[in-house]
Order: C-alpha cells, then sequence, then structure tokens
C-alpha cells in the first residue's frame, strides 16, 4: 500500500517540433488504463512551442488540455474554434475521427500546460467527436485546510467537474497548495491512481516527490496524507480501468491492429469523421 512506482518525464517533441516532457506513454512506461498519454509542455522561449501542433488527425479516445500559463487556439475539421487561457481546460471526444489544430496565442511568455490522452471503451470509440471549451472560472474550486483542488473531472464532495464520460468513472483535479499544510483528500479508491508533482514538492505517506515526479498509488487516498510545500502543485489522475486490448498507431487508438488499419484508410481517404 502507498508509493508503488516512480516516474519522470523524457525530453520529447510533437507537433512542429513543440518541445515537452512526455511522463505516461514514454519507453518505459506505457498507458496506464484509462489514461494513454500525459505530456507537459513548459517554456519561456517562443522557439520552443510557437510551432504549435497544425492539423492531424485522431480516432478511438479523448484529449484534455490544461494551461497553467499561456494560451492555446483549438480549430477542428467540424467546425469548432476556441481559446484556452490559463486555469481553462479544452475536452475534446475524438471518437470516430477528428481533424484539429491546436496553436499558441502567443509569441512572448511562459506557455505552461498539460495534454492527457484518455480511452474511450470500444463501444464508444466510433461514436460523433465532440468539443468543449472550459474557460477558468467555470471549473469548481474546493478549498481544503491550506490548499485548494481545482475540480476538472470527477466529483468531490458536493462539487463535479465539467468533464464527464458516460459509464466512465475518473477524476482529474489540480491541487494547489497556498502554503505549507497536510490534507486528507476525500476521494475514493480507483483502479488507476497517479500523482504528478509540476511545481514544488510534496510528501505522499512519508514518501517525498519532487517537481516532475510521478507517482503510482496504490491503496485509498481518503486514508493518506498529503504534506505539500508552500506553492507545490499536484495533478490528481484516478481512474477505473477499462480492461480491454490497446492497440495504437500515433494519434490512432483503438482495441484491435486491423481497426488501426481502417483507421489509417479511412484518414488517407479522407473518410475519417464519416459514420
Amino acid at each position: 500500500m502507498g508509493v508503488l512506482k516512480r516516474v519522470k518525464g523524457i525530453a520529447a517533441q510533437d507537433g512542429a517540433g513543440v518541445k515537452l516532457s512526455r511522463i505516461i506513454n514514454q519507453p518505459g512506461f506505457k498507458h496506464q488504463d484509462p489514461f494513454l498519454m500525459l505530456d507537459e509542455f513548459r517554456s519561456d522561449d517562443p522557439d520552443d512551442y510557437i510551432a504549435g501542433f497544425p492539423p492531424h488527425p485522431h480516432r478511438g479516445f479523448c484529449t484534455l488540455t490544461y494551461m497553467l500559463a499561456g494560451e492555446m487556439a483549438h480549430e477542428d475539421s467540424v467546425g469548432n474554434k476556441g481559446l484556452v487561457g490559463a486555469g481553462g481546460v479544452q475536452w475534446m471526444k475524438a471518437a470516430r475521427g477528428i481533424i484539429h489544430a491546436e496553436m499558441p496565442k502567443q509569441t512572448e511568455g511562459l506557455m505552461w500546460g498539460f495534454q492527457l490522452w484518455i480511452n474511450l471503451p470500444a463501444k464508444f470509440k466510433m461514436d460523433a467527436p465532440e468539443w468543449f471549451d472550459y474557460k477558468a472560472d467555470v471549473i469548481p474550486e474546493v478549498h481544503l485546510q491550506q490548499s485548494m483542488l481545482r475540480l476538472i473531472a470527477g466529483r468531490y464532495g458536493e462539487q463535479e467537474g465539467p468533464v464527464n464520460l458516460p459509464e466512465q468513472r475518473f477524476l482529474v483535479a489540480d491541487l494547489r497548495f497556498s502554503e505549507a499544510s497536510s490534507e486528507k483528500l476525500d476521494i475514493m479508491a480507483y483502479t488507476t491512481q497517479l500523482l504528478y508533482v509540476y511545481q514544488g514538492s510534496i510528501t505522499l505517506d512519508g514518501e517525498q516527490v519532487e517537481r516532475g515526479e510521478l507517482v503510482v498509488f496504490d491503496g485509498p487516498l481518503n486514508t493518506s496524507i498529503i504534506h505539500g510545500e508552500q506553492g507545490s502543485g499536484v495533478m490528481l489522475l484516478l481512474g477505473d480501468a477499462i480492461g480491454e486490448p490497446i492497440s495504437q498507431y500515433g494519434p490512432f487508438v483503438m482495441n484491435t491492429t486491423q481497426e488501426i488499419e481502417q483507421a489509417i484508410r479511412d484518414y488517407q481517404q479522407g473518410r475519417l469523421t464519416e459514420a
């Protein structure tokens, strides 16, 4: 019971050369069902991010973009457009297929945020795509002792985050410590429990976790003590595993190789988004 594994991100590039840290879905730490990938991008050098993520396809899963600083614009093949800034969230259910672009809307300053990929069960993979833009002021904030939980997805007490999927139970939240303090979170156990420290450091059941480290946690979090230094920040990624085979080829995540091959053909023939 407690911390099972500790992982650090590895340097990577994606899109048109955006520099980032790949935490989930690196060679030594693959899919963490239902979470497929977690990237952190953080730089105040425009050369690291300005080229952005030009139009590219997806099928079979959802993307969640959460910004801490900077602005990112979204535009996709079904007519959605939006701009996400600090504290905001963009949620895209790619499902049967979508082509979208994510481009920075700044030429200087800090660009800092995360992109999380969440898998879909087989029965939802060919649903119609959906997209939602949640500004910072609609993300519920749960005030604890000396910390605050920004609830992106899932429930905490009477509060519920705006992001959800039918028949899937998961929680995504940003835990921020305004002062050094210890917290016991009122969260039930999930089959997959991940905590990523993006700022400062925490002590989790006696084990210190530094910035840039993700831990896999076993056991009920509501019996564990999290002590955060002043100014620390932690992404909580908790979810129940889907338990189905995962077949991935780049931006396509299905259950079988045959479905991946079909997705590639559909994209090449301009039919990716068709029912």
